[in-house]
């Protein structure tokens, strides 16, 4: 089977213009770029190795390609409690960018049921469920009650 990386260009900028206009930043899709890689760093880093192959095993190539970038797989899970602590987080990851990609925390709360919802074109619900349930019950909470459109 030959790789065709022109097939996998093709599916992320398409992918990239669908997520950046769930964003709101279709004139910024550096940006919406920027918030796509903190939030699937954001949740590699909360979640069990294990759950993280199931998930990846779902995604698309460009999407597993951002996701495994700077994996270190025996690196600490983070300690979140809230979506104000997963934010948090989010700025560390993000340095230098913080301020601008996740300058408010209502926007950025909105970023990351965005990049959940964009996600579940590619995983399963049962998945999706799973890699939810591994994350603190505050912060659980807060995806199970939000309605996906």
């Amino acid at each position: 089977m030959a790789l065709n990386f022109n097939q996998y260009a093709a599916e992320g900028n398409t992918f990239m213009k669908a997520y950046a206009k769930e964003l709101g930043l279709t004139k910024d899709l550096d940006k919406a770029g920027r918030i796509l890689i903190t939030i699937l760093h954001g949740i590699r880093s909360m979640i069990s190795t294990e759950e993280s192959l199931q998930l990846i095993a779902q995604l698309p190539m460009f999407l597993k390609a951002i996701y495994v970038n700077g994996w270190a797989i025996k690196a600490k899970k983070e300690k979140i409690k809230s979506m104000e602590d997963f934010i948090d987080h989010l700025r560390t990851i993000s340095k230098k960018t913080s301020l601008v990609d996740f300058d408010s925390n209502e926007i950025a709360e909105k970023d990351v049921y965005s990049t959940f919802y964009m996600l579940r074109n590619y995983v399963s619900s049962g998945q999706m469920d799973d890699v939810i349930g591994q994350m603190p019950k505050q912060l659980k909470r807060l995806f199970y009650n939000y309605s996906f459109k």
